[in-house]
């Protein structure tokens, strides 16, 4: 792909623009970006990476190869009417949106193949967990080009749009769950008595050290736990209380209440009044 313009610039744009510039995937000069409003924001973006502003006369849609929607799911019936009187018809449409259906895109845009996925931020360091679905329109070629550009920013899986609602919940939102979890281990571990920053290196470690853990030795999540639990240690009596605490209900209740949100935007505009 030779052109592809960013439609939105926050930060799920940020983070795939920064991986596939840093990663050298396309050349920055041939990554333009768009927003509705915030002049600010687009110049900082393209100090930042190194990248073009879409024109006035949006002469750069026309001429793009790919169109990543990123805009927030409850503007992306606003941005598809704009753009769409200046997209060719060969355009192939990339949406990293949160809930918007594919037949949601194909009404707003037209005939055109498209790419739905579902990113997360850890893409500006090359490590993002990405879900994506196609509609029946993406030929072969196009469906490497986009493996190529979203391998380039992580790991990636193809899964029935459905279950995008899911991945959504699980990887999209991750990275939020396991900040929080390091949040929380960090406050513990102040009060505990030790200092933030040998504390925040501690913990980044350990969460670094059990990720690559869990793929390099394939073990299942269960076994590895059962290999740190002594019976009577350490280890059982912080289980224990994370039990008592109702940890799993508590996981189980995020990932079903982030999935409930991401086909809650999926809906109709008028259902959509927020977009957490």
């Amino acid at each position: 792909m030779k052109t592809i313009v960013f439609v939105g610039a926050g930060s799920m744009a940020e983070a795939v623009i920064a991986g596939i510039c840093k990663q050298g995937t396309i050349h920055p000069t041939n990554v333009f970006v768009m927003n509705r409003a915030d002049e600010e924001r687009l110049q900082f973006l393209q100090v930042e990476y190194g990248i073009s502003l879409v024109s006035a006369d949006k002469s750069e849609l026309h001429s793009a190869d790919l169109i990543v929607l990123a805009t927030k799911p409850k503007d992306v019936h606003t941005a598809m009417k704009q753009i769409r009187p200046f997209i060719s018809k060969s355009c192939v449409i990339l949406s990293v949106l949160a809930g918007v259906s594919i037949s949601t895109i194909e009404s707003g845009l037209g005939k055109h193949a498209v790419a739905r996925s579902m990113p997360n931020t850890s893409a500006a360091i090359g490590k993002s967990a990405t879900g994506v679905a196609w509609n029946s329109l993406i030929g072969n070629n196009e469906k490497q080009d986009i493996l190529r550009l979203l391998r380039s920013i992580g790991i990636v899986e193809e899964v029935d749009e459905d279950n995008l609602h899911a991945v959504t919940a699980l990887s999209g939102s991750g990275p939020a769950y396991i900040y929080y979890l390091a949040e929380a281990l960090e406050v513990a571990a102040i009060r505990a008595g030790i200092e933030q920053s040998t504390a925040r290196e501690l913990i980044i470690q350990t969460i670094e050290g059990a990720a690559c853990m869990l793929r390099s030795t394939k073990d299942e999540p269960a076994l590895l736990r059962e290999h740190v639990t002594s019976p009577g240690g350490t280890t059982e009596a912080g289980l224990q209380a994370l039990e008592m605490g109702g940890f799993n209900e508590a996981v189980f209740k995020c990932i079903e209440q982030a999935e409930k949100r991401s086909r809650e935007l999926g809906l109709p505009i008028v259902n959509n009044a927020s977009s957490s």
